[in-house]
């Protein structure tokens, strides 16, 4: 099942609470990626800001400082520094892993080029630390100027880490961290941060975007081992051609004799892979258990996600965090 398959859809209700809010985000991004001297700067983010997408984090930017309160403007600010971020995060990952397809279209490096992906990329950051700049909170810049060193330190250590079997649970988590979870994580924090919310409140706030950020990296690895394609958009197997460790194949090599580890030293570290590679390294997944053992830590996460909010007053938006919660897992429950 996809997300968009299922019946309770608690992102779209949180779009639908906050549609005015949101409103004036979608604005403001469309006046900050106006380039007056480069307009392929506008191209470039149109295309990828036009391809749709949940607008997950910045919807969590504007529900959490809801949730804490907040009655001022700059939510929308951050909310758009989150978008930002996360569109300049796509261009260059899209650069790196060399990409052809995102979200059912072409990516803006295959339809123009790698060095203007890069570069409207880095306009983009830039763009992101003006807003953030606006809101005159240095915390708040503290919090995302981290979160974005985060982001760009956990796909460096993917580099070394992707194909490498000494990797280990503790570096896929360091990795996840950092591309996945860390701008979620900001996104709720900087919410209960500009509303002023106690310390208390903003660290929960925090675990829940970190847990829910891991849970949904987890879900989306596990997918690529046993989801339908015509729900996920992958091939199953893409990340196994691509030579990635994730979470399964991380915790199969754990348990691999010596017969099987030359397997995965051949196809992951030498990227010497044939015919049947693929259902060998499936059904090897299956043996050890690793696909089930994936399938808990996600359940895992997401229930730390849930468990974070629970000292939060209660409050419609609360409810729609912890059924987002769910959400995320709902495809592998």
């Amino acid at each position: 099942m996809s997300l968009d398959q299922a019946a309770h859809k608690p992102h779209e209700a949180l779009a639908a609470l906050l549609a005015d809010d949101m409103g004036r985000v979608n604005d403001l991004i469309a006046a900050r990626m106006a380039s007056e001297h480069a307009p392929r700067i506008p191209e470039v983010t149109a295309h990828l800001v036009g391809a749709g997408g949940k607008r997950l984090r910045p919807l969590l930017t504007l529900a959490t400082a809801q949730l804490c309160g907040y009655e001022g403007p700059y939510h929308v600010h951050l909310a758009a520094t989150v978008e930002f971020i996360h569109t300049a995060t796509l261009l260059h990952d899209d650069v790196v892993d060399e990409s052809a397809q995102r979200r059912g279209r072409p990516t803006a490096n295959l339809l123009w080029d790698n060095k203007s992906s890069v570069l409207v990329g880095d306009y983009l950051f830039s763009r992101a630390f003006q807003l953030m700049v606006e809101t005159g909170s240095l915390r708040v810049l503290d919090i995302l100027a981290n979160a974005s060193a985060t982001i760009a330190e956990g796909e460096v250590l993917q580099l070394t880490a992707a194909q490498d079997l000494a990797t280990d649970e503790s570096i896929y988590l360091q990795v996840v961290r950092g591309k996945t979870a860390a701008l979620f994580s900001a996104a709720t924090e900087v919410g209960g941060v500009i509303a002023g919310a106690d310390e208390a409140h903003v660290k929960a706030l925090f675990d829940y975007g970190d847990a829910l950020g891991i849970a949904f990296q987890i879900v989306d690895d596990l997918l690529d081992y046993q989801g339908d394609t015509a729900a996920t958009g992958k091939n199953v197997g893409d990340d196994f051609r691509e030579r990635k460790l994730t979470l399964p194949l991380i915790k199969a090599i754990a348990k691999a004799d010596a017969e099987e580890r030359a397997f995965w030293v051949r196809t992951i570290e030498k990227g010497k892979q044939e015919d049947g590679d693929l259902e060998t390294a499936l059904e090897l997944l299956n043996r050890h258990g690793a696909l089930e053992d994936t399938r808990q830590d996600a359940l895992k996460w997401a229930q730390d996600a849930k468990n974070a909010l629970a000292d939060l007053p209660q409050h419609e938006i609360k409810t729609l965090l912890i059924d987002l919660a769910d959400y995320v897992v709902a495809r592998i429950s």
